[in-house]
């Protein structure tokens, strides 16, 4: 450790700056073409996109700032604070984002991803504040940070680098084939509609919250809410936790949020990481769908994630404005056809064998995730030979 030197973040930095956020009751401010960043999208990943765009409307009318490729990014409020994503185009983002550009001749901008990452707890640690715990622009900025040689900084980050590229593979492919299978939903059970098929509601599908027996007291898998995706079926981690009372689930079940506004930003998942005949648990916020056994159990996920079926479901939605739900019993009268069986045999075909490849696909993604995480703190603290990491 001889040769790294420490210093201030914001002595690396050629700027750092926070962004901003658009009057959302100005439809004009948004879906321009100018991605747009919020600070929930941050969660040590590197950002090709966006959930949502604004316009030059937008950016010209806020705070909101254009962020130039290859920066550091860094939450700075709430549940997200100290949680770091490195931006691979071109953005903009809310004011609780900290934007670094580092000065690329004092440091490499992925390293110091890579660093602040593994940095996660410290960062966290600073943040403070009544309401919420809270990071600044200037605590951020004083971060103290510790560097080797530039040449040593580019090779570490190439070994992380490497990882997350296969990573980001595996996610692409996954992303493909959820895309297919919609596509396929909607040929064989929307589009393609054919006079003999029978008209029905999606309790003729599906059930919904099956009975899962778990014993109080055991010590199960315990799926947050938080860790639902927006964009794929795989939620992003999980932990054993001891059952007192909340939702049950097997491998095969949907999982689908029916709270607002977990519910709006499209927060789904599909089972299938547990072992055999094990039952998982998770919020009470959960609404649990399971196919009856002529259609293949990923069918669930697929109208979960459909438009027409979540805009049905927002409109089940009744309680106060701030914690509205979905009325279970009124979901259930959603109507749809039910195809002849040649075609959900068709669809249950392709499902089948794409469930399987991204189920292969998610080992991988997790092994791979251990294993940089795993070498990250080390790489940083110079405890494994880096002629020995080339990965």
């Amino acid at each position: 450790m001889s040769e790294w030197k420490e210093y201030k973040l914001g002595e690396v930095a050629l700027k750092m700056t926070s962004g901003g956020t658009p009057k959302t009751s100005e439809s004009a401010y948004y879906n321009g073409g100018i991605p747009w960043l919020n600070t929930k999208e941050v969660n040590f990943n590197r950002i090709s996109k966006t959930e949502k765009n604004i316009s030059e409307l937008g950016l010209s009318n806020s705070s909101a700032k254009w962020i130039p490729k290859y920066s550091v990014i860094v939450a700075m409020y709430g549940a997200t604070a100290g949680k770091v994503a490195y931006s691979l185009i071109n953005l903009t983002t809310n004011q609780a984002c900290c934007n670094v550009t580092v000065d690329k001749k004092k440091a490499d901008s992925l390293f110091m991803y890579y660093y602040l990452q593994s940095s996660y707890v410290e960062l966290e640690n600073l943040a403070c504040g009544a309401a919420q715990q809270n990071l600044s622009v200037g605590v951020i900025s004083n971060f103290p940070v510790l560097l080797p040689p530039l040449a040593q900084q580019e090779f570490i980050a190439g070994v992380l680098s490497s990882l997350d590229d296969k990573i980001d593979l595996l996610n692409c492919q996954n992303q493909t084939l959820e895309s297919m299978a919609e596509a396929l939903f909607r040929h064989y059970f929307i589009d393609n509609a054919q006079p003999e098929w029978k008209d029905g509601v999606i309790s003729d599908l599906i059930d919904f919250n099956p009975a899962r027996k778990l014993t109080k007291n055991t010590v199960a898998p315990f799926l947050e809410m938080s860790e639902l995706s927006t964009r794929t079926y795989a939620p992003n981690g999980w932990y054993e936790r001891v059952f007192t009372s909340g939702t049950k689930f097997q491998n095969g079940d949907t999982l689908l949020a029916r709270i607002t506004p977990c519910l709006e930003n499209g927060k789904t998942a599909y089972v299938d990481f547990l072992k055999e005949d094990q039952v998982g648990w998770g919020s009470t916020e959960y609404i649990v769908m399971r196919p009856k056994e002529i259609i293949h159990p990923f069918f669930a996920y697929v109208i979960a994630k459909y438009k027409d079926f979540r805009d049905f479901a927002e409109s089940c939605m009744s309680g106060s404005s701030g914690r509205q739900r979905v009325d279970v019993e009124n979901l259930k009268s959603y109507e749809i056809q039910i195809p002849d069986s040649e075609s959900i045999k068709q669809f249950n075909i392709f499902v089948e064998s794409a469930v399987s490849k991204m189920n292969c696909n998610n080992q991988q993604i997790r092994t791979l995730t251990k294993l940089r995480d795993t070498i990250l703190p080390k790489l940083m603290n110079e405890m494994v030979n880096l002629e020995d990491a080339n990965i």
